[in-house]
């Protein structure tokens, strides 16, 4: 027994925290993989194009979106418009470094398609080449009484679309990133430092409501790995302790400390197909504590009720109106609930 139980509480909880760890570290990696795939720096932070660089030479160096100054626009007569019919933007022609491209500017830098455009400081999106820039190459080839050859010889495959960046429409999905990058990164660290350190872990500092936590901790792993009273395949019973060191996370409370116990049933079906019924064991303890034990057999969670119920004769068992109420008295209010309806009744 000595030799199952030595640091078994601590070693579970370095192994939950290990398995944990998988999920936040590969969700960073490919939020990095997307960032850099659909080219998110350029969009939150557009380059400058630098002199004597083309559209081509910025899309060819992976270069999304840029900002540039462009002179003599020119209105080609035709406009992008969406689904709805409404004008998305217009479309102008110009010289960028000895090189014809066509930029489609938005309304609002176009000023609903003037006929020339002197200068205009655009940020947009490097596009290539389209089929519906292609339908507008030969319309505009049309007027000008060129060849379809002699347009596409001339005008850049390459063009810059303004509408097709919106920061604002994007800032939605940035704070998406950042909040959840954020929250995966907290996670890695907090996994990383229980792994390290246990005693740090939730399952541990719940100890704390009573008394040192890392002599509790020690206390009950020696314990466990002495004489443990009553043993399941993930919750054990000691001389003063109820633990769990289950898949779905590690618990470890002063039987001195519970004051009530139920067990909940869950019926698992597939369709109409019901192929098993689990049983999850619900304790409560002083100072507003809560754990569950999901997917438990009901005799080993009724085994465990038995044994807290006996080692304990304060502790209330079985889920009814009466106990509930009982509890709710001796919980009182929790403090910060108490603290925010304080708040509330002085405005009132």
């Amino acid at each position: 027994m000595l030799e199952n139980y030595e640091h078994y509480i601590t070693d579970n909880i370095k192994n939950f925290y290990k398995r944990r760890l998988a999920t936040p570290i590969v969700y960073l990696i490919s939020l990095i993989i997307l960032w850099n795939l659909f080219s998110l720096t350029d969009l939150l932070a557009p380059g400058r194009l630098k002199d004597k660089d083309t559209l081509e030479t910025a899309y060819r160096n992976d270069i999304a979106y840029v900002r540039t100054d462009l002179n003599n626009l020119r209105f080609t007569g035709y406009t992008q418009n969406n689904s709805f019919g409404r004008i998305q933007g217009y479309y102008y022609y110009t010289l960028l470094e000895d090189d014809c491209i066509i930029a489609l500017l938005t309304p609002a830098t176009s000023e609903q398609g003037l006929p020339l455009i002197e200068h205009a400081s655009v940020t947009g999106k490097i596009m290539h080449k389209t089929p519906n820039l292609d339908k507008l190459l030969l319309s505009l080839s049309s007027d000008l009484n060129w060849t379809e050859n002699g347009i596409s010889n001339e005008v850049s495959l390459y063009y810059i679309s303004e509408p097709d960046y919106s920061l604002p429409r994007s800032l939605f999905l940035f704070g998406i990133i950042f909040l959840t990058g954020g929250y995966a990164l907290v996670c890695i660290l907090l996994f990383l430092l229980y792994i390290r350190v246990p005693v740090f872990s939730p399952a541990c500092q719940n100890l704390s409501r009573f008394g040192n936590p890392g002599r509790l901790l020690a206390q009950a792993e020696e314990e466990l790995a002495t004489l443990p009273q009553l043993a399941t395949e993930d919750m054990f019973i000691t001389e003063h302790f109820f633990i769990e060191t289950s898949v779905y996370g590690n618990a470890v409370i002063p039987i001195a400390e519970i004051i009530w116990i139920y067990k909940y049933s869950t019926l698992h079906k597939f369709f109409w197909y019901h192929f098993s019924i689990s049983y999850t064991l619900h304790i409560s303890a002083k100072k507003h504590l809560y754990i569950q034990c999901p997917k438990n057999t009901k005799s080993d969670i009724d085994g465990i009720i038995d044994y807290l119920a006996e080692a304990n004769h304060n502790i209330l068992v079985g889920f009814n109106e009466e106990n509930r109420l009982k509890v709710e008295e001796i919980q009182g209010t929790p403090m910060h609930i108490k603290k925010i309806l304080d708040l509330l009744n002085r405005r009132i």
